[in-house]
């Protein structure tokens, strides 16, 4: 009798051109591999070149406005400034010469600004606009109320939590808004109110009504549209309109605090 043992099965044997037609394919397999990967990093590439190309454009272009912008503006500027300086020497009415010394300051603060404009766009660089402090929005009321404007200005908690981008802006609202006033409602009474909160931060400005009738054609407001814009960009939100005794009322609400580069 024959003992039973384990049986394994039996493979066949592989015909030598199987097993290189199975390398061979195996072989084309990673070389398409390869080169989809390298057309991958070859697009990626182009794409980045054209990247830098464009952003290269845009610098020469912020290049080009920087230098119009200081060749054109500031020379009037400079004129106005040096027009001012001599028109103060030469008055002999004490109200022109103040005048004429409050329109070089004037000028001159134009100037600073000016300058610190043309350096963001010749660098591209947002972070090298000046921060805003808090004294610097009393200045922009003094500066104001010594026009005879009667503006008064009432601030809410800590200013110092604002981030400086928010403070930039709310500094712009401000400013334009009394603008407007000095434009559209001279003699009318402006109250500033700034309320610092710790996630927001809120600005309103608003006016009574003007001694005399302005301007149909020139009602306040119409130059805040670009302001607007500014105020969504920090992620705030700005309303503006009349008021019920025939004034004008700016409400600007900001986030106390955006993440700035």
């Amino acid at each position: 009798m024959k003992r039973a043992g384990h049986l394994a099965p039996a493979l066949p044997e592989a015909a030598p051109g199987l097993w290189a037609a199975v390398i061979a394919f195996l072989l084309l397999a990673g070389l398409a591999a390869l080169y989809l990967v390298n057309r991958r990093l070859v697009r990626r590439a182009e794409r980045a070149e054209a990247d830098l190309r464009t952003e290269q454009a845009r610098a020469d272009e912020r290049t080009r406005l920087a230098a119009e912008m200081h060749d054109v503006v500031t020379h009037r500027l400079n004129l106005m400034v040096l027009h001012a300086g001599a028109l103060k020497v030469a008055a002999k009415d004490d109200d022109v010469r103040k005048a004429a010394e409050e329109l070089r300051t004037a000028g001159c603060q134009a100037l600073a600004e000016l300058r610190d404009l043309v350096g963001v766009l010749r660098s591209g660089r947002a972070a090298r606009i000046p921060d805003v402090l808090p004294d610097r929005l009393a200045n922009l009321v003094a500066d104001s109320a010594a026009t005879g404007l009667e503006v008064t200005l009432t601030e809410h908690g800590d200013a110092d939590i604002i981030s400086p981008a928010v403070r930039r802006t709310m500094y712009r609202v401000v400013q334009e808004s009394l603008t407007n006033v000095h434009k559209h409602a001279p003699g009318a009474h402006t109250e500033i109110t700034i309320h610092c909160g710790p996630s927001t931060v809120r600005a309103v400005i608003r006016n009574t009504a003007p001694p005399s009738t302005p301007d149909t054609a020139a009602r306040p407001g119409s130059g805040l549209s670009g302001l607007r814009g500014r105020v969504e960009m920090v992620g705030g939100t700005l309303t503006a309109g009349p008021t019920d005794d025939g004034g004008f009322e700016v409400d600007a609400i900001l986030p106390a605090f955006v993440p700035t580069r």
